[in-house]
C-alpha cells in the first residue's frame, strides 16, 4: 500500500465514492470506476491524507518508489484522477498548489474494512487492478530491455505531458517505434488504457490515414470526409494516440494531426518518422544512435567498455542467438570496432551480433568490415549511416541460404503483419515447400532480419520497414512475381469472406488491429489484380468478397466504390 493510512483496511467514502486500499477499488453509485494501477495508488495516497497538502517529491517516492520518474507522469496520472472524479464537480476535487504540490479536497468519512464484504463496492467477481495493457489498448509487445534508451523514454513522456504533441525523428534502424511503444507502455495507466497505436507503414494511400484511425477505434466512416468525423469523435476524448511511420503519408499525417492537436485538447499524440511533420503544436524528439566508444578515447578495463548501450546491445544479442562471448581486452576491442563501424545503429548492431553464434567474433567483424568496404564504393553522396545500415543489409542478405534470401524477397508481398499460416499459404511454390517456409522464417526471426509479435494468437510477424524497402530493391522474377501475387490475392480472397462475419463484432482496437494489416493486403491484391500485370478474374472475386467489409469498415468511402467500378468494367471486358 501507499501509506500507513491505507494499510488499515479502512474504506473511505466521499460524495458517491467509496475507496478501497485493501479491495483495490474505487466505485460511484456502486458502480466499479476502473483506474490504472499507479493512478489509484496515487488517489490512495492523496485521499488518506484529505485537505493536506503533499509535496510533488513525497508522492513520487510513495507511488513510484522502485522507478525514476518526472513529474510529467505525475500530472498525467493527477488528470486521470480528476476526470473520475467529473473534475470537483461531485464534492472531491484535487488541487495544485504552485510549487508545492497537491491537495485532495472533499469531505470524508471513514468505515472500517470489516463491512467490506457487505458494501457495492466489492462486485461479483473479486476487483483486481486493470492488466498492464487493457482490452481497449493496441500495444504491440514491448522489449523486455530496453537498451540505452531510459533516458528518451523519460523525456518523451515528460514532453508528451507538457506539450500533447511529440514527433520522435531519426534515420531508419535507429529504433524509433521500439521507443515509440516502451513509451506507450508507461503510460497506458495514465490514460485509463485508451491507447490506440496505428500502424501507418501498412497504408499505400496516403487518403486512408483518417479513415483508418477512425476504423481501428470502432468509427464506420462513410463520407468522403473522414478527417471531420475523426476529429468529432475525438473533441472530448482523453486518448494518446501512436502514429508509426508517418514519412510515406507525409501529406495526410501532418493534416490529420494538426487537426486533432487544435480540435481535440485532451487528445496527445505521439509520432514516429524519419523527418518532422512541421506542423502547429508539434514537438520534434531526435533519436541518436547508440552511444559508442569513440575513437579518441582510451578505454582502461573491459567493465569501462561494456557502460556504453551500444556494446552491451551487441553483447545481449549475441548471447540471444546462443553465441558464448566472454570479453577479454582483445574481444572487447573487436566489439568496439564493430560498433563504431556500424555508427550506434541498432538494427545494424542487431544484424552483426546475430552472426556471430555462425561465425564467431573476430570472423564476424573481418567480414563486416570487407564487406562494407567494398559497398561503400559508389554511395558517398549517402550520409554515413544510411551507407552503413545498407551496407550491412546488403552483408546480411549475402550470408543467408538461398531458400531464406528467396522467403525475404517474397515475403514483402505481405503488407504489415502476418501469420504463419498466411506465409505458408502465399509463399510456398514448386520450388518452395511448405517446410522450407516455416524453417526460413525461423531463420530470418533469430537473425533479426523478420520481428515476431507474440502479443497476438496466432503469433504474427512482420518485416521491419527498412528492411522491406531494400528486399523490395532486389530484382525479382516477373513470373515468380505474378505466381506470387496471385497466390496472395487467392489468400486473402479467402480471408475477407471470414473478416465479413467477424468485423462487426469486433469490440476492441487490439481485436480490429489483427485485421487491419489484413485489410491492407486485400487492397495490394486489388491494387495488382486491375494493374497491367494483375489477374483481373481473381480481382473480380476478391472485389465480391470484400466489398461488404470495406462498407462495414470503410476507411475513406469512395473507395468503396473505386473497386466496385473497376471489378464491373473488368468483368464486362471478360464477358465480351
Amino acid at each position: 500500500m501507499t501509506t500507513a493510512e491505507a494499510e488499515t483496511g479502512d474504506v473511505l467514502s466521499f460524495g458517491p465514492f467509496r475507496l478501497s486500499a485493501r479491495a483495490r477499488a474505487l466505485t460511484k453509485d456502486g458502480v466499479p470506476v476502473h483506474l490504472g494501477a499507479r493512478t489509484l495508488d496515487l488517489l490512495i495516497a492523496l485521499a488518506s491524507r484529505p485537505n493536506e497538502t503533499i509535496g510533488k517529491r513525497e508522492l513520487l517516492a510513495l507511488v513510484w518508489p522502485d522507478v525514476i520518474v518526472t513529474e510529467g507522469s505525475l500530472r498525467f496520472h493527477i488528470a486521470s484522477i480528476r476526470k473520475a472524479l467529473g473534475d470537483g464537480a461531485q464534492g472531491a476535487r484535487i488541487t495544485t498548489l504552485t510549487g508545492r504540490g497537491y491537495r485532495f479536497a472533499a469531505a470524508i468519512s471513514r468505515s472500517t474494512g470489516g463491512d467490506l464484504e457487505d458494501s457495492a463496492l466489492v462486485p461479483e467477481v473479486p476487483y483486481s487492478a486493470p492488466p498492464a495493457q487493457p482490452s481497449f489498448a493496441n500495444i504491440p509487445n514491448r522489449l523486455s530491455r530496453t537498451v540505452g534508451r531510459a533516458h528518451a523514454v523519460l523525456a518523451l513522456s515528460s514532453k508528451l505531458a507538457d506539450f500533447r504533441f511529440v514527433t520522435i525523428v531519426g534515420t531508419g534502424g535507429v529504433g524509433k517505434t521500439t521507443i515509440a511503444v516502451t513509451v506507450a507502455h508507461e503510460l497506458v495507466d495514465a490514460f485509463a488504457g485508451i491507447v490506440l497505436f496505428v500502424d501507418l507503414g501498412a497504408l499505400r494511400d496516403p487518403r486512408l490515414v483518417a479513415g483508418s484511425v477512425a476504423s481501428l477505434l470502432g468509427l464506420s466512416v462513410h463520407t468522403n470526409n473522414p478527417t471531420a468525423v475523426l476529429v468529432a469523435y475525438l473533441r472530448d476524448k482523453r486518448i494518446l494516440l501512436i502514429l508509426d511511420t508517418c514519412e510515406h503519408v507525409m501529406e495526410a499525417a501532418a493534416a490529420l494531426t494538426e487537426r486533432i492537436f487544435a480540435s481535440a485538447p485532451q487528445v496527445h499524440i505521439l509520432a514516429t518518422s524519419r523527418e518532422a511533420l512541421r506542423v502547429e503544436g508539434e514537438h520534434v524528439y531526435r533519436l541518436e544512435p547508440l552511444e559508442f566508444p569513440p575513437e579518441d578515447l582510451e578505454l582502461d578495463s573491459v567493465a569501462s567498455v561494456l557502460t556504453f548501450p551500444a556494446i552491451q546491445l551487441f553483447m545481449e544479442r549475441a548471447a540471444a542467438t546462443g553465441a558464448r562471448l566472454t570479453l577479454s581486452d582483445a574481444s572487447a576491442a573487436t566489439v568496439v570496432r564493430i560498433c563504431r563501424t556500424l555508427d550506434g545503429v541498432p538494427l545494424a548492431i542487431e544484424l552483426a551480433a546475430g552472426r556471430v553464434g555462425a561465425y564467431g567474433l573476430e570472423q564476424t567483424a573481418v567480414l563486416l568490415e570487407k564487406r562494407l568496404s567494398l559497398l561503400w564504393v559508389g554511395q558517398r553522396s549517402a550520409a554515413p549511416r544510411q551507407q552503413t545500415l545498407k551496407a550491412t543489409l546488403d552483408w546480411s542478405y549475402g550470408l543467408l541460404s538461398d531458400p531464406e534470401r528467396q522467403v525475404l524477397r517474397q515475403l514483402t508481398v505481405l503488407i504489415g503483419s502476418f501469420t504463419l499460416e498466411a506465409a505458408r499459404a502465399v509463399l510456398a511454390c514448386a520450388t518452395l515447400e511448405h517446410a522450407q517456409v516455416l524453417d526460413a522464417i525461423d531463420s530470418l526471426v533469430a537473425k533479426s532480419m523478420v520481428v515476431a509479435d507474440g502479443s497476438s494468437t496466432p503469433m504474427r510477424y512482420r518485416l521491419l520497414d527498412t528492411t522491406r524497402s531494400y528486399a523490395l530493391e532486389i530484382a525479382a522474377d516477373e513470373a515468380e512475381h505474378a505466381a506470387l501475387a496471385a497466390r496472395h490475392a487467392e489468400y486473402y480472397r479467402q480471408r475477407v469472406q471470414q473478416m465479413a462475419a467477424e468485423w462487426p463484432v469486433l469490440s476492441n482496437a487490439a481485436q480490429r488491429t489483427l485485421h487491419f494489416a489484413d485489410l491492407a493486403n486485400v487492397r495490394a491484391a486489388l491494387e495488382w489484380c486491375f494493374g497491367p500485370t494483375g489477374d483481373a478474374r481473381i480481382g473480380v472475386r476478391l472485389a465480391a468478397a470484400a466489398m461488404p467489409v470495406f462498407w462495414t469498415c470503410t476507411f475513406w468511402a469512395p473507395e468503396v466504390h473505386l473497386w466496385t467500378e473497376r471489378a464491373l468494367l473488368a468483368l464486362d471486358e471478360t464477358t465480351r
